[in-house]
């Protein structure tokens, strides 16, 4: 539909709207109305208007739920309220010596419990001022969290906006993130293909997610919420108990569990917890326990806290799942980056309804520290976790003395010696020409930050290593002379190899900086290749350096040395190498012009964000640093110049209010040459 300039930003507000309708139906109801392909027709509509007109874009957009960018840490966040920890039952004495204790002080026995499931994720507050998402916060120490705002927008259950008709001026929502069961299955399942570590159980999984400094990160895990109360507010209405707060939160547009029971008694409480126990295992979230809150608000505030538990609530804890079974085999996979993952071959053994046959093991320190051994009778728990973990060996049940277990030395795919860097739990594979490695390292050498080679994927890449044309990523170079070969295979049009071949001789005009990355050096990227090329100027340089020489670096620590001391050691990656050579890769580092540029930005400070069309933000901060300039992470008083790409989120939001200059990337280019 077409739209005039005069009503653009009316326009924009409706699509927002519907897409957040959208998002509520789908996310929090579970029942969508549109096709994805409709919904992904307002996104793209959405984002093309913010992309021309960035000074449209506002934080709560639904185009922001990913618009942040890395952060260099998290911000401490002090509660208005604590976020209280809760005492624990194991059994019905001690459910009803709780509620003894509560009748005693209320002086009556015939009060309602709310019930609620007892998610096993992260707790975290978000706070809405006029019915906006400003600060989404980590639970912490109960007193202060971490401000991870920016991942907490990437959980489409979490709404940006509240319905307006109904928010307060200020309201606080406490609520469980956690990762589905079925998803975090599906994700290991994913991450085992591409021979990365799998993760060991939802919940941990969860947190970690919310900590990632790139809330892009966090938008690849398929995170959710389930919200359970109200902490501090403003302009709330007048809301007498639990169940009306739940109420009251779901018409603003959250998700409380649909599993709740508002108990009349302490026995319904003590059936709702049996009636879990059997049907925990058909739920898609981990939960271990109960949570049993006296449901008036009135009598909450009367009972208060001790220390940091509340009187008025207890969490009755779900038996773990145990079971012993026997330890039949330790094997190892590969990751990507050459990590070593061991696991445990079980005997089948049955845990909560579910057969278990296999268990991460996580490292050698893992296994050496709870001395298990091949044959060991073990203790399995699964207690709500989708990946079993091996509690303990039981040394009593051993026949004779079982050899004491001692780690691989060789890759179990290409034989090649292990390493273990100081400091480091893992061992690792550091042969680039390693099979189960070879796909992700093609993938890593050809994408835009390394070779930037367009039309080789990862299938294509799998397909050309199952045909014998690429044994390393060197033999890329060499697809040249098995053309008529490749056009045979499926999928391998004529158009699509010449456009491939041609960009691959098109990437040997890469800097050395770009090739240094494409090799794939643990710890070395952008960055640091920076650093290493500019310091040893040549590729022999740098293979011939030793630790020592190259942790004297500015800004090269002694971990990055030794990854790439390890790296050139390995005579696999010096073949590589010399293959890329002779390919006419470029390994030298060009005469560095910056010292002769004008230094036409000095003292002005850059901050760079948003979707960038013809440049990295890496090439962008590079040449503003070539000319004098400084760049920070974040937007602030001392900021000169905000240089804005399509997305640009808060950055650009607080560049406005602050009344500072932004350049697109276009101006950009034309002031910096």
């Amino acid at each position: 539909m077409a739209t005039t300039d005069a009503n653009l930003a009316t326009h924009v507000e409706t699509l927002r709207r519907e897409i957040e309708r959208h998002d509520r139906l789908y996310h929090v109801l579970d029942s969508p109305e549109i096709p994805d392909t409709g919904y992904d027709r307002l996104i793209r509509e959405l984002r093309q208007i913010e992309g021309e007109h960035p000074e449209l874009v506002t934080p709560e957009s639904p185009t922001q739920r990913v618009g942040a960018q890395p952060a260099d840490g998290f911000q401490q966040v002090t509660h208005r309220l604590p976020m209280l920890s809760l005492g624990n039952a194991f059994n019905d004495d001690e459910l009803l010596a709780w509620h003894a204790r509560v009748s005693n002080i209320l002086e009556r026995d015939d009060f309602e419990m709310m019930c609620e499931l007892k998610y096993d994720g992260l707790a975290v507050a978000l706070t809405y001022e006029r019915g906006n998402l400003v600060r989404g916060a980590t639970r912490g120490n109960g007193s202060v969290g971490e401000d991870v705002t920016s991942n907490l927008r990437t959980i489409k259950s979490i709404p940006m906006r509240l319905n307006p008709d109904l928010a307060p001026e200020l309201i606080e929502v406490r609520g469980e993130v956690y990762f589905p069961r079925s998803k975090f299955v599906a994700f290991n399942i994913q991450r085992e293909a591409e021979g990365l570590p799998v993760y060991a159980n939802p919940r941990n999984t969860a947190a970690g997610s919310l900590r990632q400094l790139d809330p892009r990160m966090t938008a690849e895990r398929p995170l959710d919420i389930f919200v359970y109360s109200i902490g501090a507010s403003v302009g709330l209405p007048d809301i007498k108990s639990q169940s009306e707060g739940l109420d009251y939160l779901d018409s603003l547009g959250f998700r409380s569990n649909a599993n709740n029971f508002l108990a009349k008694s302490i026995s319904q409480a003590a059936n709702y917890y049996r009636s879990w126990i059997e049907n925990v295992e058909s739920l898609d979230y981990a939960c271990d326990g109960v949570v049993i809150k006296v449901n008036r608000l009135d009598y909450q505030n009367h009972l208060g806290n001790v220390g940091r538990e509340p009187r008025w609530a207890i969490a009755y804890k779900f038996p773990a799942m145990q079971e012993e079974t026997v330890l039949e085999d330790i094997k190892f996979n590969v990751g990507r980056t050459g990590r070593i993952n061991p696991y445990a071959i079980l005997k089948p053994v049955l845990i909560g309804g579910a057969t278990i046959e296999r268990a991460t093991l996580h490292n050698e320190d893992y296994i050496v520290e709870k001395d298990l051994r091949v044959g060991d009778r073990i203790v399995v728990e699964r207690a709500g976790e989708v990946i079993p973990q091996v509690v303990k060996a039981l040394p009593k049940y051993r026949d004779g003395e079982p050899a004491k277990f001692k780690m691989i030395e060789e890759c179990p795919s290409c034989e090649n010696k292990l390493v273990r860097r100081e400091g480091e739990a893992a061992s690792f594979c550091v042969n680039s020409a390693c099979p189960a490695q070879l796909v992700r390292l093609i993938e890593h050498f050809v994408s835009k930050g390394a070779m930037d080679i367009e039309g080789l994927g990862v299938k294509q890449g799998e397909a050309l290593i199952d045909q014998g044309f690429i044994k390393d990523v060197g033999d890329i170079y060499l697809l040249k002379n098995h053309r008529e070969n490749i056009l045979e295979m499926e999928r391998m049009a004529e158009k699509s190899v010449t456009n491939l071949i041609a960009a691959i001789e098109k990437s040997k005009e890469q800097p050395f900086i770009r090739v240094l990355v494409s090799l794939g050096i643990d710890l070395v990227g952008t960055e640091v290749a920076t650093l290493l090329a500019r310091n040893k100027g040549t590729l022999d340089a740098l293979k011939s350096a030793d630790a020592d020489e190259l942790s004297a670096i500015p800004g090269i620590g002694p971990k990055i040395a030794h990854s790439v001391v390890d790296f050139f050691a390995d005579e696999s990656n010096v073949a590589v190498v010399e293959k890329l050579k002779d390919a006419g890769l470029q390994m030298e580092q060009t005469i560095d012009e910056s010292a002769n540029l004008e230094q036409t930005l000095e003292g002005r400070r850059f901050v760079v964000t948003g979707r960038l069309r013809n440049f990295s933000r890496s090439d962008i901060e590079s040449r503003i640093k070539e000319l004098g300039g400084a760049v920070s992470g974040s937007v602030s008083k001392r900021t000169d110049f905000l240089v804005v790409g399509q997305d640009a989120g808060s950055k650009l939001v607080d560049a406005h209010n602050l009344g500072i200059r932004v350049w697109s990337e276009k101006k950009f280019q034309m002031m910096a040459g």
